[in-house]
């Protein structure tokens, strides 16, 4: 553990569940974000700053701890409910064993496309979504863009569920991850990201599933040369407020915050396309075959029984329905 993430855990732990105003004004507020400076996340965050520092005319400014300077994203939730950060931006995956409602966008082909998912999460299921996080201690403010996730392997390309058997597939920590790889039929191998590389090289893995700038930005490409577009998960990533530091803001500076993080969406996903751009071209140029032609049905049947298993309850149900209805 850090010292900084000592420290933020220490002062967490000594703060009241309500306070005056200006303890906030005195300090930045503290933000975490696990992706590196200059990702689109991170640039999306500093423009939040930004919005918020100019309309409170520098009375509230925010402090980026970005690059997971305090952690992984598990830990800094953490430390955000406890207050000792006042503002996150997480996965959903994190998210998923604390609030079930979040489990539904990170459901496999529940989107149809991007703009699918973004209409989604900009109307009622999205705030429905974020709503549903307050009862946990956390303020849910915004969505970000997190790509569209696919398959990619060092054996063959990926075009129907019979074409991943015996596959050993990176996932992330997540029972939902782990139940879509094996309704494929492929075996799940949960592994920290860090790791992906040379478990790879080493065969340890035969593939794991991302994003175009993660692939890109990983170097799994010169490695993995197969990248089946799928595009099975469009889980989007989420901007939180600590519900102890929301408890110090006066009404207006909520509004301010609230306007600031709804206004930093087109921000960050401009820069996400603009990225997602670039890595693709790198991708290709280096030669990796991209496998377009895929039997989308096939995929989408292998998954009733993980539907099945992880929407339980009839306002999952309700809100599955209303994003179907949106496609």
């Amino acid at each position: 553990m850090t010292a900084t993430r000592r420290a933020l855990i220490a002062a967490a732990l000594s703060v009241p569940a309500v306070g005056c105003v200006q303890e906030i004004g005195e300090r930045p507020l503290r933000v975490a974000d696990t992706h590196p400076v200059g990702y689109p996340t991170v640039a999306a965050v500093d423009h939040f700053g930004r919005l918020i520092s100019e309309r409170t005319d520098g009375r509230l400014r925010l402090r980026n701890y970005a690059g997971g300077q305090l952690g992984e994203e598990k830990d800094t939730l953490e430390i955000t409910v406890f207050g000792g950060l006042d503002i996150n931006r997480v996965n959903l995956a994190p998210l998923n064993p604390i609030e079930p409602m979040t489990l539904v966008p990170s459901l496999p082909f529940l989107f149809q496309s991007t703009d699918h998912m973004r209409r989604s999460l900009d109307g009622a299921p999205g705030r429905t979504i974020l709503g549903a996080l307050e009862r946990h201690g956390l303020i849910g403010l915004a969505f970000y863009d997190s790509g569209e996730r696919s398959f990619y392997n060092t054996r063959g390309p990926i075009r129907t569920p019979a074409d991943m058997r015996g596959l050993k597939l990176r996932v992330q920590t997540s029972d939902l991850y782990v139940a879509l790889v094996q309704a494929l039929g492929a075996s799940p191998i949960p592994m920290s990201y860090g790791e992906v590389f040379q478990g790879l090289v080493q065969g340890v893995v035969d593939g794991a599933e991302n994003n175009w700038p993660s692939f890109q930005d990983s170097r799994h490409f010169e490695v993995a040369r197969y990248y089946s577009l799928t595009r099975h998960v469009m889980a989007p990533e989420v901007l939180v407020a600590s519900g102890r530091t929301w408890a110090k803001l006066t009404s207006i500076d909520r509004d301010i915050i609230r306007a600031a993080a709804t206004e930093s969406v087109p921000f960050m996903r401009d820069l996400w396309e603009t990225r997602e751009q670039t890595a693709r071209q790198v991708v290709v140029e280096a030669g990796v075959q991209i496998v377009d032609d895929l039997d989308r049905s096939a995929f989408e049947a292998a998954m009733r029984p993980v539907w099945d298993r992880f929407v339980t309850s009839d306002t999952q149900r309700t809100l599955v329905e209303q994003i179907q209805g949106m496609a």
